[in-house]
């Protein structure tokens, strides 16, 4: 497999990986500039020349990784028998210049309910690298003709579900999605809301509505055997205050904005 093929691969999979590239090639090299690999935590696919540049690289990639590490970084290494080295002597006697590039999982947001708000925010979400998911019960809601001048010539990755039972979908979504909640019906977004909590590794759940409807879906939650605790992973109501109004298009980008704050909360911490 190429680097190409295992960079797909590892994205479709949730798998973190860096971009390994010979930026510039200074003398004698085992490859030439622009040689590229990528290393995930657990593989490594293509090279940039085996020995010891390959390993020394592999090593900073892993520990990039580790700490989460956003930024690309560059690596000068000379290849000569009089270098110090961990694995061993490459006496090409060049130098080289190595750019290493981290490419993160990428978010994955769910919105059920695509209403006027659901469809405003969906025009603003997939204009940003995402996985998004967008559900209805409603055939006419996820139309094909609809969507399109929303989310036509979107970034994101746009999966649209018609699901009559639209919790169904949750199964399908990947750990750590985001989920937002906000149908046309009460009794849809309690029952997304209950299997939200039931189900293992999301992200974050959204609820729009009022503080009242929060107090009715709290008990309702309670007796379906929801602890304090649990409910407590329930936002609502979901958006930044900073962003007031009730057109669908204002609460669409206050939801959005807080929405990608978590997202960045919830990204890889580096280390000091």
């Amino acid at each position: 497999m190429d680097w190409l093929d295992a960079l797909r691969a590892l994205r479709d999979a949730r798998t973190p990986a860096v971009i390994v590239t010979l930026a510039m090639v200074r003398g004698h090299a085992p490859r030439n500039g622009g040689a590229k690999m990528v290393v995930s935590p657990g593989a490594m696919f293509g090279t940039i020349g085996g020995g010891n540049l390959e390993a020394t690289a592999a090593d900073r990639a892993r520990a990039m990784l580790a700490a989460g590490t956003a930024e690309p970084e560059l690596l000068t290494l000379k290849l000569s028998d009089k270098a110090t080295t961990e694995y061993g002597v490459q006496c090409c006697g060049g130098e080289v210049t190595i750019m290493l590039e981290p490419v993160r999982v990428v978010p994955t947001v769910a919105i059920f309910g695509l209403g006027h708000v659901g469809l405003e925010l969906a025009r603003i979400l997939a204009r940003h690298e995402l996985d998004l998911h967008l559900v209805d019960s409603r055939a006419e809601m996820v139309d094909a003709a609809r969507l399109a001048p929303a989310v036509g010539d979107a970034v994101a990755r746009v999966e649209v579900h018609h699901a009559p039972v639209p919790e169904s979908v949750l199964a399908k979504i990947p750990t750590g999605a985001h989920v937002l909640v906000m149908t046309h019906d009460h009794v849809e977004d309690l029952a997304i809301v209950d299997q939200s909590l039931r189900t293992e590794g999301i992200g974050s759940i959204g609820l729009i509505g009022s503080a009242s409807k929060w107090a009715r879906f709290r008990a309702k939650l309670t007796e379906a055997g929801h602890t304090p605790a649990e409910l407590e992973r329930v936002t609502t109501p979901i958006g930044i205050p900073e962003v007031a109004g009730k057109q669908p298009a204002v609460i669409a980008v206050s939801v959005a904005a807080r929405l990608l704050q978590l997202i960045e909360e919830a990204a890889p911490v580096p280390s000091s």
